[in-house]
């Protein structure tokens, strides 16, 4: 038990010191070492890239995590199966890319002329993080989560810190720039292999595909369903941005992509929460065990909300201050609205809590299908809408309605298939106190100087409220033990 929780520690410390790397790298060394348009082609391409990877993978690495308590016997085989379906993906995608390369030229063309240089670096890097995608979900299988996100919360965003640095100072040009964005996922995939050589979580096995009776068919099925869900949750990550570029510019995708960076930190607890969640969803369905499910699905609800609103909180309240920190700050804080468009829009995450991992582990994960297709359809129908009319903040309000709209759907769902519902008062509550905090701050505390000092007072002023608000609306994650105590519990038998 005191190891998982070790894990899920070292886990979260990894997720935000790589977050504050991040922020370096996009809020200040990028906008100072490059220009706009190339901030908009180096993310343009690490985003289409990242775009691909979840049709590469097949959604593998989701039947690995729901398959693996069925076929520890045969464990190494299963995960050498696994890896060969992922190159066969990859494959697939890589043909289909090479195929509609001139469609992808022509959308470019005109208004982002310079990613077609670089589009051989996308398959690159589609190659290199869809392989670390399967090697990553095998260490999650083995409860093995926290040198996998020092992996890549930190040294990937080590890497890209130096290769900007080394083209501030001339030591290398734009184009080795980019073509090194595809070296630094090459290098976090060989240290993840070495890893996992050194603790002997898995070698290669070629001749043990001898699995039980239907078990290869039903393992293809699954993942083959379940990797539309993954898709769609990259897609209304990415598509805005590609749109973006493609229908406005590289420089206004720099402006977006500076917003949505900052808007984003808010939803690192749930992917930590939801690193250690998943294989306990997963074990309770193998037992058919629905009411832990049920309690966890609440308690994540609350318990992320809880956590995220005050980052969000703190983010909207400073965001004046935090594009006062950013290198040519007149350009980018036109990206200021696109903060709060996207900062609702993972907060929606929040509130519906772990819907996707619950239909994604459960017998009606074909429903992954239906749910994708609408929320495809939907982001990029709202972009093409909301784009043209309003520029930068349409693709942000795009991403806001996809979003909510892909939870509510999943939600629905859930609620009638399997009777599950994460909200509770708690989540009123503190919606309530959200709102008033921000009111109190925004109209009864006065800017300050100097900026340093109004982040300190408001800030500070924020998390007091916020603390005793929790405290005196009894809202129950902090009375009633940590989400993480029942975590422990339901898993600690594989300790």
């Amino acid at each position: 038990m005191g190891k998982i929780a070790s894990q899920s520690v070292w886990t979260t410390v990894s997720s935000y010191v790589g977050v504050l790397i991040g922020y370096f790298n996009l809020l200040w060394l990028m906008p100072y070492a490059l220009e706009p348009n190339q901030i908009g082609t180096f993310r343009t391409i690490q985003d289409m890239a990242l775009l691909l990877v979840p049709f590469a993978q097949l959604g593998v690495g989701h039947g690995i995590t729901r398959f693996y308590p069925r076929i520890q016997s045969h464990i190494n085989a299963f995960f050498t199966y696994s890896l060969l379906i992922t190159l066969v993906g990859f494959l697939l995608v890589a043909g289909l890319f090479l195929v509609f390369k001139q469609q992808i030229v022509d959308a470019y063309a005109v208004n982002s002329p310079e990613v077609v240089d670089f589009l051989g670096v996308v398959l690159f890097i589609t190659f290199f993080a869809v392989l670390n995608t399967i090697l990553d979900s095998i260490c999650r299988s083995f409860l093995k989560v926290a040198i996998p996100a020092l992996i890549r919360e930190v040294l990937l965003r080590l890497m890209l810190a130096l290769l900007v640095s080394a083209y501030l100072f001339d030591w290398i040009g734009f184009d080795q720039l980019m073509w090194g964005l595809a070296i630094a996922y090459l290098v976090a995939l060989l240290g993840l292999a070495i890893y996992m050589n050194q603790t002997r979580i898995f070698s290669l096995d070629f001749t043990g595909f001898t699995f039980p009776q239907g078990f290869r068919t039903e393992f293809i099925r699954f993942s083959l369903i379940t990797f539309l869900g993954t898709a769609g949750a990259i897609l209304i990550m990415k598509i805005d941005s590609l749109m973006v570029s493609s229908m406005i510019g590289l420089d206004a995708n720099a402006i977006y992509t500076i917003g949505f960076s900052i808007a984003v930190v808010i939803e690192i607890p749930r992917r930590a929460i939801s690193q250690v969640v998943m294989p306990v969803i997963a074990e309770h369905f193998a037992k058919q065990e629905m009411a832990p499910i049920q309690s966890l699905y609440q308690k994540v609800a609350t318990y992320q909300l809880l956590i995220c609103l005050l980052l969000f909180l703190g983010i909207w309240a400073n965001v004046d201050n935090v594009y006062h920190f950013v290198p040519k700050r007149e350009i980018y804080e036109a990206g200021k609205w696109i903060v709060l468009l996207i900062g609702l829009g993972k907060l929606s995450d929040m509130v519906f809590s772990v819907n996707g991992e619950i239909i994604v582990f459960s017998r009606f994960y074909l429903f992954n299908i239906t749910a994708t297709l609408i929320m495809c359809v939907a982001v990029v129908c709202f972009n093409l809408i909301f784009i043209p009319i309003m520029g930068l903040e349409g693709a942000a309000l795009a991403s806001l309605m996809a979003m909510f709209l892909y939870n509510l759907i999943k939600y629905i769902y859930v609620k009638i298939r399997l009777g599950f519902d994460p909200f509770s008062w708690d989540i009123a509550k503190l919606v309530v106190l959200g709102l008033l905090i921000w009111a109190l701050q925004h109209f009864f505390l006065p800017r300050l100087e100097p900026v340093i000092l109004d982040i300190v007072i408001r800030s500070l002023s924020i998390t007091l409220l916020y603390g005793l608000g929790i405290y005196f609306l009894r809202i129950t994650p902090l009375l009633q033990g940590q989400l993480w105590e029942m975590i422990l519990k339901n898993i600690g038998k594989k300790s």
